[in-house]
């Protein structure tokens, strides 16, 4: 394994880091995440995605700012660590400055688990209310999904699961 075969995982201590090599390296990481996360959720289009962060909103962030669009999106660079974008948009309509606000969420999000897809809804809907990923960013994901660290670390191992297997197939 090379050393950048787990960009998704950098900055994470290597205590964390030693298994997740070990899996790896008995090419039984997929297998692993396969029993941990078994479902996959139904969400396939933008409607049913609004429709399910609307209410992730209605339920934790009454008085956030109202969403405008809510889209999968496949040209999203998770390269660049990019799992999702909460985009606003200022206007000018009849001499008022309105806002528009979107959230963007890459399209392999379709493919995974039901609690990858909530975990990164609430990352984005969390930058509503906080702005910069600060402690009060990170408790308002836990508050509206206690499992937050978790679900994000092993999202991580799908997304380096997922590049190693397409790295093995080519």
């Amino acid at each position: 394994m090379k050393p950048n075969d787990l960009i998704y995982l950098s900055g994470y201590p290597e205590h964390l880091l030693d298994p997740v090599r070990a899996l790896i390296a008995q090419n039984k990481l997929g297998i692993w995440l396969e029993n941990r996360y078994p479902e996959k959720h139904a969400i396939q289009d933008d409607a049913a995605l609004y429709a399910y962060i609307q209410e992730l909103k209605t339920r934790y962030l009454k008085n956030a700012p109202a969403l405008n669009k809510v889209h999968y999106n496949n040209k999203i660079s998770l390269v660049k660590h990019a799992l999702g974008l909460n985009i606003s948009k200022a206007h000018v309509q009849g001499g008022n400055v309105k806002r528009r606000r979107e959230i963007v969420i890459a399209s392999v999000f379709k493919e995974t688990a039901p609690q990858f897809l909530r975990m990164i809804a609430v990352h984005e809907l969390a930058h509503l209310k906080e702005t910069q990923h600060d402690k009060a960013f990170y408790q308002l994901c836990c508050h509206m999904e206690p499992s937050y660290h978790q679900l994000e670390f092993d999202l991580r191992l799908y997304l380096t699961h997922r590049d190693l297997s397409t790295k093995q197939e080519q």
